[in-house]
Order: structure tokens, then sequence, then C-alpha cells
């Protein structure tokens, strides 16, 4: 049987286990708002007729760079999920 020491205390490993699920759910988030950049960039490379590439990558690199100050920031998505409606917005206002 695993030995869980001599304290009467259960939740000595609380905290790590709540860290590392944080952590999970953040980066969960992450790649999940990167993948939707991704997929507005990849139909502004297909659909725009001029300024496809500006439009997508111009939105790729700004999108990377605002998911990490969400990162960092403590999980607040505000920002992120902001600009990705307005990046989605715009596209498809130039694909129209």
């Amino acid at each position: 049987m695993a030995d869980h020491g001599s304290s009467g205390s259960h939740s000595h490993g609380f905290d790590e286990h709540r860290a590392t699920y944080n952590g999970f759910i953040t980066g969960s988030v992450a790649l999940t708002l990167l993948c939707l950049y991704i997929l507005v960039a990849l139909v502004a490379f297909r659909f725009v007729n001029s300024g496809n590439l500006l439009l997508g990558f111009g939105g790729l690199i700004l999108g990377m760079i605002v998911v990490l100050i969400d990162t960092r920031s403590g999980g607040k998505w505000y920002l992120s999920g902001g600009l990705l409606v307005i990046y989605g917005l715009i596209t498809a206002v130039a694909i129209a």
C-alpha cells in the first residue's frame, strides 16, 4: 500500500493538483484560440482577392501576440476573443 505520511491532513498535494489543472485549462483555451486564428487566416488566404497575405499573416501574428498576452495576464480571454471576432469580421468583409 502507498505511504501517505504521518500527518492527519489529506490535502497536502491538493495545491499542486489545482495548479496543474489550471495550467491545463489555460493551455487548452490558448490552443483553441490559436486554432481559430489559423482557421480565419486560412479563409483569408483562400478567399480574399487582394491583400490576402497581409490580412492572413498580419492576423496570425497579431493573434499569437494577443493570446500570449492573455495567457500571461491570468486567463482573462477578453482581448483574444474580441480580436478574433474583429479579425473574422474584417475577413468576411474583405471576402464580400
